[in-house]
């Protein structure tokens, strides 16, 4: 992949593999295959899975013994903070006001929670 170039979006498929790797380290394609819940995914659809998340600049690779040993390239932070955002703007249109007034009226997040949050933010702002 060229540098400079955006890397794509992760599938959900790519996005669990990707969570094995920042939850693991490195892994053999083998390895991944027995990190998944039982029926575990045949060996070539992971390995297909694995070639295009490197394809994608998001995974690695090392040769070890004749293996590959993948590992992650792309930072958990940066899906993260790339996922929030895109749920912000199509569910909320980036009003997080909003988004957090939601998850109190649902019951996702209790007064006493949002209180503690405020606390924290005082707080990093007074460091600041």
């Amino acid at each position: 992949m060229k540098s400079g170039r955006p890397k794509s979006t992760l599938t959900d498929k790519e996005e669990q593999i990707m969570q094995m790797l920042w939850e693991h380290g490195p892994l053999y394609v083998r390895e991944m295959v027995e990190l998944y819940p039982e029926p575990h995914p045949h060996f070539n659809t992971v390995s297909t899975t694995v070639r295009i998340l490197e394809q994608k600049g998001h995974v690695g690779h090392e040769v070890i013994g004749g293996s590959h040993r993948f590992y992650a390239i792309t930072q958990m932070e940066n899906v993260r903070d790339s996922r929030i955002s895109s749920f912000m703007k199509k569910y909320f249109g980036n009003n997080y006001l909003s988004a957090v007034s939601t998850f109190v009226k649902e019951e996702k997040i209790s007064v006493e929670e949002l209180r503690r949050l405020l606390d924290m933010v005082e707080k990093q702002e007074t460091e600041e």
